[in-house]
């Protein structure tokens, strides 16, 4: 892509990039621990929209919310922006985490991913068998083919502590039961979220302050690519492969493009190219605080990462002017 182009992600993608993730999550918010998952779950898509249409950029959805039959907006092939500037992917979720927001419970993000055009993988709406881990390891310290107990010594051994200082994240479903024994069999503790596996993968990139080191565990297809977006923003490991268990799966991935369903993708499979990702909190969580409604001010808590420079940025901005929320 051309040098133009470029500064032109740099330009548009720093800094209003987070007032995408920054209006959905304060829509969201607004409905945490109402239980209504719907409602939460379209406000955040209205707001989100909203602001990319804002952005001079020329962007298709390749991430979203699902089919054009799907959902009336942010689906699949949507183009968002304001139609001129550079053409970009844009991978997404508004409400990432709507069981948590509407239980206000942890870890409910805002989230997005922009990349070059072309850069991002068209996942279809499937599971992904997912092993992630962030940076600082010798690559191929994971391995989606090797056992739980293999992957997580591999990890105790590049990271010079015994297996019982390891913790890994897992989804708690019972299709993880099996995975669940495994990896408690070998001492490490585990960390089961609810929901929310793409909080869970990000997680991995700052164990020391998350306390996660490894995600295991399979989850949607299309959040494993926002998930890898971030990991290649850090320096991280993912492995995904799609779980195509159906003939009907099998074609419509391969209606996508994916010819080999039992293909591994690596991060740079999923996301290539600049890639900047942002992350807004709508809950509490390990990494991220939650939106705060203040009298005269609405506090959120973001983190933006960029391929390019590896720079990870912690924005916590006071919305004073309450009309334009």
């Amino acid at each position: 892509m051309a040098n133009s182009v470029i500064a032109g992600l740099d330009r548009v993608l720093t800094m209003e990039i987070v007032r995408v993730t920054e209006r959905a999550a304060v829509a969201a918010a607004r409905l945490r621990g109402r239980g209504d998952e719907k409602a939460a779950d379209q406000v955040a898509v209205d707001a989100m929209r909203a602001e990319l249409n804002r952005l001079p950029i020329r962007g298709t959805v390749v991430i979203g919310e699902g089919e054009r039959d799907e959902a009336p907006m942010l689906y699949i092939g949507e183009e968002v922006g304001s139609g001129t500037g550079p053409e970009v992917d844009i991978a997404l979720d508004p409400l990432e985490g709507t069981t948590i927001c509407a239980k206000n419970l942890p870890n409910a993000l805002a989230v997005i991913a922009v990349a070059e055009k072309g850069s991002l993988l068209y996942a279809p709406d499937v599971y992904m068998d997912k092993i992630a881990v962030g940076p600082g390891y010798p690559e191929g310290v994971i391995d989606i083919d090797a056992s739980p107990q293999q992957n997580i010594r591999n990890i105790a051994d590049a990271k010079r502590v015994p297996v019982s200082e390891i913790t890994a994240c897992i989804l708690d479903r019972p299709r993880h039961a099996k995975l669940i024994e495994a990896v408690r069999a070998t001492g490490v503790a585990i960390r089961l979220i609810g929901d929310g596996d793409v909080a869970g993968v990000i997680h991995t990139t700052n164990p020391d302050e998350t306390g996660i080191d490894i995600y295991l565990g399979s989850g949607g297809a299309p959040e494993g690519v926002l998930a890898a977006a971030a990991l290649r923003c850090t320096g991280g490991q993912m492995q995904g492969r799609l779980i195509l268990d159906t003939p009907e799966k099998v074609a419509r991935a391969a209606k996508m493009g994916i010819a080999d369903p039992n293909r591994v993708y690596q991060v740079n499979d999923m996301a290539r190219g600049d890639v900047v990702f942002a992350a807004t909190g709508v809950t509490d969580g390990n990494m991220l605080s939650g939106v705060k409604f203040g009298r005269t001010a609405i506090t959120t808590h973001t983190i933006v990462l960029r391929s390019s420079s590896r720079t990870v940025r912690e924005i916590k901005a006071r919305h004073q002017d309450l009309d334009k929320f």
